[in-house]
């Protein structure tokens, strides 16, 4: 039945209960309720509602003692309700409704009944006052509203009547000007008359004097890159020169210094008597005798110590022909690094005595690799668009003077035959990749 009261009688009931279940002694008090008990006062009709509420619904020695309690704690409101014309109107109904159930009155089911009836007609009664202050709230903003509205009229009523004097008053003052306009119009179409005549004879004048100037400005830009041409060739030409004309210098003086190292030679110069007796050599020097001797296989990496070792020498390395025999599974750019890598320590021991350079193929490419990280002592060239790396290789074997020792190191059959015939000695790149990984 505890499901059927309304929540405020409920509520009644539970702090009855508890309020009771503080003064039972210990032996009396149910089995469900002891855990409750051990509740505070302030809480244990709030967390043990549940319990207290099924301890009076199915316990009656429990009920009984409450019942017992409420006599005692409110012995007015059980006599007005146990009276023969029962409990006056002005009596609270849930605490009416709640002592009727508590004492099992005969007519404690009209009392709850009563009493819900009496907490929906609260609940209406408030929700009905709610609603009346709504609706007084919301007429008030209606009448602000409206209060608004009419002053917003009442302003733009006030500036259209300004709006129609000021276009009263621009009709009149367009009127007044209307002749004015006409006048000014016959004088501006003379004008452009004069205007567009005075304009065609400038025109003309200009197209003659821009024929005039174009042809000049054409025949100075032409003097203009003649000279510059001839500057440029003169000053190509002349570095070109001076700098073969100081390598090939470099070249032979290393080689002297080297030959006379190589030969223990005196550093006083010998005389014309003590040369008559010495027999005569038809052959000329050879800066790379003795380098890859026969019986060398082409991957012998002491070909490179040797090569290394002539005195102002230039090293051209074919690179991607190198890379790409070696490590042909790795990306261009990792077979670069790893490349300019093991150049680097290598030129690095011959940096005196040897200049390198390395040539890399970028034809095949959109856009030439920028950034590259360039060892002490290597020099690191791209090919120009459109051209392989066998032309700029051949390029930098014929830049350089006739006597200056220069080798190339490459497999490509053909790129070893044209280097060949300017000159220049060949090497393996295996010789080059087994020096590399020593």
């Amino acid at each position: 039945m505890t499901e059927t009261l309304p929540a405020d009688v409920r509520s009644q009931v539970v702090v009855y209960a508890a309020e009771a279940l503080a003064e039972l002694a210990d032996a009396v008090v149910p089995a469900s309720l002891v855990a409750v008990r051990r509740f505070k006062a302030s809480r244990r009709a709030r967390l043990g509602a549940v319990p207290l509420a099924a301890a009076i619904e199915q316990d009656a020695h429990f009920r009984g003692r409450v019942a017992e309690w409420v006599r005692r704690a409110n012995p007015d409101l059980v006599a007005a309700i146990t009276a023969p014309d029962g409990p006056p109107p002005a009596a609270p109904p849930a605490q009416m409704a709640a002592i009727a159930y508590i004492l099992r009155l005969p007519d404690w089911v009209a009392l709850v009944e009563e009493a819900a009836r009496s907490s929906a007609q609260e609940v209406s009664s408030a929700r009905m006052d709610e609603a009346t202050r709504e609706i007084s709230r919301l007429q008030e903003q209606i009448e602000a509203v409206r209060r608004l509205a009419r002053t917003e009229q009442e302003q733009l009523r006030a500036q259209l009547d300004e709006a129609r004097a000021e276009a009263e008053e621009a009709r009149r003052r367009l009127r007044a000007s209307g002749d004015r306009v006409r006048r000014a119009e016959i004088a501006a179409r003379e004008i452009s008359v004069a205007a567009e005549t005075a304009r065609d004879i400038a025109a003309q004048a200009a197209r003659d004097s821009g024929a005039e100037a174009k042809r000049l400005r054409a025949r100075v830009h032409e003097l203009e890159a003649a000279a510059s041409a001839t500057r440029r060739d003169n000053r190509d030409s002349r570095s070109m020169d001076e700098a073969r004309l100081r390598v090939l210098l470099d070249t032979l003086m290393a080689a002297a210094n080297g030959v006379r190292r190589e030969l223990s030679l005196p550093t006083t110069v010998a005389r014309p008597a003590d040369l008559i007796s010495r027999p005569e050599n038809d052959r000329g020097f050879d800066p790379f005798s003795g380098v890859g001797g026969r019986g060398r296989a082409d991957d012998d990496p002491a070909i490179i110590d040797d090569v290394l070792a002539v005195p102002g020498l230039h090293l051209i390395i074919d690179g991607y022909n190198v890379t790409k025999r070696g490590y042909g599974a790795l990306t261009l750019q990792a077979q670069r690094a790893r490349l300019l890598a093991g150049l680097g320590a290598l030129a690095g021991r011959a940096l005196d005595t040897a200049e390198v350079t390395v040539v890399f193929d970028a034809t095949a490419v959109v856009a030439r690799p920028v950034g590259v990280a360039m060892p002490r002592g290597v020099r690191v060239v791209f090919s120009q668009a459109g051209e392989l790396a066998d032309d700029e290789i051949r390029r930098l074997v014929r830049a350089e003077p006739p006597g200056r020792p220069v080798a190339v190191v490459t497999s490509d059959r053909e790129v070893a035959e044209n280097c060949a015939s300017l000159g220049a000695r060949t090497v393996s790149s295996d010789a080059m990749l087994s020096r590399l990984d020593r």
